[in-house]
């Protein structure tokens, strides 16, 4: 294996430090991703070194005409702490002609536009929530054929920022409050979706044309209080302590027959060439008590920490870590974008 010249771009805030000596397992986690597919680089062989961004792409261009990575591996989730900015950081890799890691900026901008991509896979017939967004400084408005509960979230925000559990609204009154909590707090436009009672199924993929589907996943949610829904909230994902509490365990999903498993993965790789998506990626769906499967986001450039649910899954099929990030790292040599030509 050919050793590689790796720039791993990351938040300049989570430029991990070289070892986890005397670091609490709350403080691993916020660079816990940059930390683990550094030191795997680096295990794999290649001499990969962290380049922090915030809002200067000039050490960005700097680090490719002085440095002259053969790859950029993308960790970056933002630039000018604005979400959807990720993808012109993508688009700025291409212009300079320097091949990177993950999804594309025409993927990332369809998946992360939550309405747009909604609005896309309606037009392909594939099932989604129905929805509706409601614009900053506008009342609050919906189709008359919307039926509570009902969940409210942003439009763009990830990594399940700003959802609770106040996030699933039953009346119009709670509805108008947390509408006005996301243009508020989160200062983005909100969008509201019919809530799927059901299972919550994750797919893992993998490739550009050809592409390799993980087993499907489940979160389960083992000591869930009655009446408390489950959701993946923001305290789900990221609080170690309220996960021990209620019991929070992602595995292989059980229980599901051949047929239904098969229809589930033929439909995420034809969510994941809709969206336009390359690299890797992760799809959220619902699945109901009477077996119908909504899809509820795709997920490009997900969370590769060790030990999350794309390793998890793709070690299930025996692809170890390692293997992995160096797919990863292969899949963004061999990517295709249209100046290559």
């Amino acid at each position: 294996m050919k050793k590689l010249r790796v720039v791993v771009l990351m938040d300049e805030d989570l430029v991990p430090p070289e070892s986890l000596d005397g670091y609490s397992e709350e403080e691993v986690l916020q660079w816990k991703t940059e930390f683990d597919v550094l030191a795997t680089l680096r295990d794999l062989g290649h001499e990969a070194i962290p380049l922090g961004v915030s809002d200067n792409l000039g050490v960005i261009r700097k680090n490719i005409v002085e440095w002259k990575p053969h790859i950029a591996f993308n960790l970056l989730e933002e630039f000018h702490g604005v979400a959807v900015f990720d993808q012109h950081v993508a688009s700025y890799l291409e212009l300079m002609k320097q091949p990177y890691s993950g999804c594309n900026p025409r993927g990332l901008m369809l998946a992360h536009d939550k309405a747009l991509s909604k609005k896309i896979l309606a037009y392909h017939r594939i099932a989604t929530p129905r929805f509706a967004v409601i614009q900053r400084r506008r009342a609050v408005k919906l189709p008359q054929r919307h039926v509570y509960p009902l969940l409210v979230k942003s439009v763009i925000e990830e990594a399940s920022l700003g959802i609770s559990g106040e996030s699933i609204v039953h009346d119009a009154q709670h509805l108008k409050d947390r509408v006005a909590y996301v243009h508020e707090e989160l200062k983005t436009d909100a969008l509201v979706e019919e809530y799927i009672e059901g299972r919550e199924l994750y797919v893992g993929l993998l490739g550009n044309r050809r592409l390799q589907t993980f087993p499907v996943w489940e979160m389960l949610f083992k000591r869930l209080p009655e009446g408390v829904p489950n959701i993946a909230t923001a305290k789900v994902k990221w609080d170690p302590a309220y996960q021990e509490e209620i019991g929070i365990e992602t595995e292989a999903a059980e229980g599901l027959e051949p047929a239904t498993v098969q229809a589930i993965t033929k439909l995420c790789k034809r969510v994941y060439r809709v969206l336009y998506q390359s690299g890797y990626s992760r799809m959220d769906l619902r699945m109901t008590a009477d077996q119908r499967v909504y899809v509820l986001e795709a997920n490009p450039n997900p969370n590769l920490s060790y030990g999350e649910d794309l390793a998890e899954s793709a070690a299930a099929v025996g692809v170890t870590y390692e293997q992995l990030i160096q797919r990863i790292l292969n899949l963004g040599l061999s990517y295709r974008p249209r100046w290559y030509g």
